[in-house]
């Protein structure tokens, strides 16, 4: 069971394996691109490829396909990044259980964006769990984990492919020792760390974008990496032209003079002699490296300052 690009390694190992999957259920196909035409996952798209059975069902706690599940007479089920939450009529069918990939050190991040939230909360590492669904938001016992540090040129869509190739060797090195009508191994979470200790990663909207200059450079950059991608990080300027803010670099104050940045509010606009662009924050400076501005491609901080005609002075509106 999966839906999304984090899914693909998983079931790509599954068939080079030569297991025998006995389906791909999948979110069902939908409208993308401007004309709004039906578009397959990316995950439908492998399992097309690879000949394999699908099945998509609107809710897959619809009797109707429980009771389709019931007769494959399927020994366990994987999911990742399906998109739906299971009832326990399905986590009940399969003798070996539901083992998820899960892309953070649980019982850190559970939710939908652990990726993001770590990248946006400035953690230093990351990892991937598999673990045994149970009728909780990622709460089931843990089967295995590893570790992996979060470096600064980190983003996203770094994190999300490391993490995704990762979750596909544990999953193959897990059902290599599965037991044979038995749950696997697993460690309850409150073992681990305690579900005290458990922080939430709730999907992200395309408000947690929107820039607030008043904060330190670190976080901001932080939240530049955590939303690249979607919703991505933005501000404004000349009044209404939104602009993304795709690559930065935070600085300590002192790469600026002090009589500008006496003279700066946050969000204030720094154009040096070589045209590298900087903006005054809370604390600290932070370099742009690279923007979007609305309906434009993306471009270096140099072309947007000399095509826009950015010059020091000119301001970003706070949040």
């Amino acid at each position: 069971m999966g839906t999304s690009e984090f899914a693909i390694p998983a079931l790509e190992q599954l068939v080079t394996h030569n297991y025998d999957i006995i389906g791909v259920v999948t979110q069902p196909d939908r409208p993308s691109g401007r004309g709004k035409r039906l578009s397959p996952s990316p995950v439908k798209k492998i399992a097309l490829a690879n000949n394999l059975k699908i099945f998509q069902p609107e809710k897959v706690r619809d009797p109707a396909f429980v009771k389709i599940l019931n007769e494959l007479f399927l020994d366990v089920i994987v999911v990742a990044a399906f998109g739906q939450l299971l009832p326990q009529s399905v986590l009940d069918i399969p003798p070996c259980g539901v083992i998820n990939l899960h892309p953070s050190l649980l019982p850190k991040y559970r939710g939908a964006a652990p990726i993001q939230w770590a990248l946006i909360n400035g953690e230093k590492e990351t990892g991937i769990s598999l673990m045994l669904l149970d009728a909780g938001e990622d709460t089931g016992d843990i089967i295995c984990q590893e570790r992996i540090p979060i470096n600064s040129d980190d983003t996203t869509e770094t994190l999300h492919d490391a993490l995704a190739n990762i979750g596909a060797k544990l999953l193959i090195d897990t059902l290599s020792e599965l037991p044979k009508d038995k749950l696997p191994k697993a460690e309850p979470q409150i073992l681990i760390e305690g579900h005290a200790k458990a922080t939430h990663a709730p999907r992200l909207t395309k408000e947690i974008g929107h820039i607030n200059w008043h904060e330190d450079a670190i976080t901001i950059f932080n939240l530049i990496r955590g939303t690249a991608g979607w919703p991505g990080a933005y501000t404004y300027f000349r009044n209404d032209i939104r602009l993304k803010i795709t690559e930065s670099l935070p600085h300590e104050s002192d790469k600026i003079s002090s009589n500008t940045l006496m003279s700066g509010q946050p969000g204030t606009i720094i154009v040096n002699a070589d045209r590298e662009m900087y903006v005054i924050t809370g604390e600290g400076v932070l370099q742009i490296i690279q923007v979007q501005p609305a309906t434009k491609r993306v471009m270096n901080a140099n072309d947007f300052v000399n095509g826009y005609q950015i010059k020091t002075g000119d301001c970003f509106p706070s949040k």
